[in-house]
């Protein structure tokens, strides 16, 4: 096999192109959260804690003009929280439901039997009607 047909093999496989499509979709939605967070949370508790933004608020000064900038990590722990929290009530929530429903009715479908043993069971049926004997089990 060729060094190209085997890439190619590799790129057309359904899971690189879900994956593909997963990291689209994720950066447009994180960019949607992020603008959400940034244009509404983040201000309403700046405007608590005081402050024009999150990322400016709750900054400390250092010696040498340092600063250890406390609403910027708690701005971006915000954000994580809000990502996790659309994607797990949006996404896990319903697959997870999904998963539940389909398992549900595959218990509920009753399991036909294995090829042999409904072979077997036609045999023995056939040699209890050949000897004249009910079928049935035996003791």
């Amino acid at each position: 096999m060729s060094l190209i047909t085997g890439f190619k093999d590799f790129v057309l496989r359904g899971n690189v192109i879900d994956l593909a499509v997963a990291v689209v979709i994720g950066t447009a939605f994180s960019a949607v959260v992020k603008a959400i967070v940034d244009g509404f949370i983040n201000p309403l508790i700046a405007a608590v804690v005081g402050g024009s933004t999150l990322g400016s608020s709750l900054t400390v000064g250092l010696r040498g003009g340092a600063a250890l900038q406390f609403g910027s990590v708690l701005a971006a722990v915000l954000n994580f929280l809000v990502v996790a929290a659309v994607v797990y009530f949006l996404v896990v929530v319903p697959m997870n439901r999904l998963l539940s429903l389909r398992r549900r009715d595959e218990v509920a479908a009753p399991a036909a039997p294995a090829e042999d043993v409904r072979l077997l069971t036609e045999i023995r049926d056939l040699l209890a009607a050949q000897d004249g004997t009910a079928t049935g089990t035996r003791g």
